[in-house]
């Protein structure tokens, strides 16, 4: 049963990446917040490049748990990719953010918004923080991307105070 389980998470997120990018796809057609399912409360706002593209993630509005359950989700407080202040995406750990341990400083990350703008950051930031004592600054004069995940990497616990977050600032 515990194989199955743990089988069925990986599944589910691949399957939901899938239909996100029939989505993305839309968005790029002008549909307006296209869903990626029809009964889903998300649409897909950015697409998130990484290591050469080999990681290819459709980011999704939003910050909540059911939307975390499938992809990472941009978090409505933060500015959009590509505008002024600090655009906030999060992700779990032991699915589509698990990369996150395997950046390092200076690495570029692409971030290509559903009008069709690309945009790449510079990574100039790797750091491990406790959610209960710290906040991310999300007023900036430039524009700015955080990733964010839980941590350790390898913790069996889901949840916990700690944050790994990879900052990364906007290439001219």
């Amino acid at each position: 049963m515990a194989l199955g389980q743990g089988a069925y998470i990986p599944a589910k997120a691949w399957v939901a990446q899938e239909l996100m990018l029939r989505a993305w796809d839309r968005a790029g057609y002008g549909a307006i917040n296209p869903v990626p399912w029809p009964w889903a409360d998300t649409w897909p706002v950015a697409r998130l490049l990484a290591k050469g593209g080999e990681i290819d993630l459709i980011v999704l509005a939003g910050g909540s748990g059911r939307t975390l359950a499938f992809g990472p989700g941009h978090l409505s407080a933060s500015s959009l990719p590509g505008k002024r202040g600090n655009s906030v995406i999060a992700g779990h750990r032991d699915t589509h953010f698990r990369f996150l341990q395997h950046l390092a400083l200076g690495e570029a990350l692409r971030i290509e918004t559903a009008d069709g703008h690309a945009h790449l950051y510079e990574i100039i930031d790797l750091d491990v923080v406790d959610s209960r004592r710290s906040s991310l600054l999300l007023d900036s004069d430039e524009p700015m991307l955080s990733l964010v995940t839980c941590y350790p990497f390898d913790a069996s616990d889901t949840g916990g105070p700690m944050r790994y977050v990879v900052t990364a600032r906007r290439l001219p």
